[in-house]
């Protein structure tokens, strides 16, 4: 029986196994995509643990306290706040899947749950779950690498470590940075998040009209001057 670095390698069961392959991250396995997934489905027996589903984001239940409006309008101005935040996380991954690119944030997610595991075993595991799921080219949920990182990923893949998709990591991380963020912060969902979260207190209610003060009465006309009297005229002599 190959162990996991050595199938990575090229190695093969003996035939007399007659046991398909059943690490599906394997490029070069000759077993097909449907016949993994029945022998992963009825797999069993002592040292098999049934396998753990992907990453989940917790939603935000009806104790967590909301985001402020800071926290909020941060999203909108730097992605390294976004990803640092539980409930920006969860409003990123909800635009996303309307953009059927669910699969980066959840890559993402995964490689974080990896690098916070410290049993060895578990490490092996999950790594290969994560090949599955995100690095393999038969998996419907392939994220995009270039040439280089898949090769750095299938070299770590022969002594799977914590830190084995970092560089895949970063490169997804870049790619949600520079092509998914600017639209997530222009599109209707993130606008309507945050004017419902930075909506105006009702109005005062207006103050009593000032009316104008009423005009001083205009003051009376003075009496006009009684003319002088006439001089009566001299009398003649």
């Amino acid at each position: 029986m190959c162990s996991l670095a050595a199938l990575a390698r090229g190695c093969r069961p003996a035939a007399a196994a007659a046991k398909p392959c059943c690490l599906c991250w394997c490029c070069c396995c000759s077993c097909s995509w449907a016949k993994c997934l029945a022998v992963r489905g009825s797999e069993g027996g002592p040292g098999k643990k049934p396998r753990e589903p992907g990453p989940q984001e917790p939603l935000l239940s009806d104790t967590d306290a909301p985001p402020t409006l800071d926290e909020i309008q941060s999203w909108g101005q730097s992605f390294d706040r976004l990803m640092r935040s539980a409930a920006g996380r969860k409003v990123f991954r909800d635009f996303l899947r309307g953009e059927y690119s669910e699969e980066n944030i959840m890559f993402w997610l995964a490689c974080e749950e990896l690098k916070r595991e410290t049993d060895p075993d578990a490490v092996e595991e999950k790594a290969r779950f994560i090949y599955e799921d995100y690095i393999s080219i038969l998996s419907p949920k392939e994220v995009s690498l270039d040439s280089r990182v898949r090769e750095v990923v299938n070299r770590n893949m022969v002594e799977p470590t914590p830190h084995t998709f970092d560089e895949a990591q970063l490169q997804i991380y870049t790619l949600m940075h520079r092509d998914s963020y600017p639209r997530f912060v222009n599109s209707p969902l993130y606008k309507t998040l945050a004017r419902l979260s930075t909506a105006e207190p009702a109005a005062a209610p207006a103050p009593p009209p000032v009316t104008a003060p009423a005009p001083a009465p205009a003051p009376a006309p003075s009496p006009a001057p009684a003319p002088a009297p006439v001089p009566a005229p001299a009398p003649s002599q």
